[in-house]
């Protein structure tokens, strides 16, 4: 299993296991974390499952598609560590990920 923690905009944090292979925005979903709303069910096709990978793990994460790039046009507050969480699969490297949920989302 793999473990996120979600940072929500006022500090919450909360924690949760994915199965590899699931999205950060699906463990989101199913564990009813607040502010990822996820109206288009994951095919990157809307931004409010918008997130900020926290800096030490920008890298294991890699870079937005350029699907998710134009996605993020439609979210608030994009920073250069934004990211559609339903493009984010679990894997044992990203064991431990820490993302911050934007206050728009809260």
């Amino acid at each position: 299993m793999i473990q996120v923690t979600y940072l929500t905009h006022d500090g919450v944090a909360h924690s949760v296991e994915l199965k590899p292979g699931q999205s950060v925005m699906e463990g989101a979903v199913r564990n009813n974390i607040p502010g990822i709303d996820a109206d288009c069910g994951g095919a990157c096709a809307c931004a409010t499952c918008h997130v900020y990978v926290d800096p030490d793990w920008l890298e294991k994460t890699g870079g937005p598609s350029a699907m998710e790039e134009s996605m993020l046009d439609f979210a608030e507050g994009v920073q250069p560590n934004s990211r559609l969480s339903c493009q984010i699969k679990a894997s044992e490297p990203l064991n431990g990920l820490l993302v911050r949920l934007p206050e728009s989302q809260g």
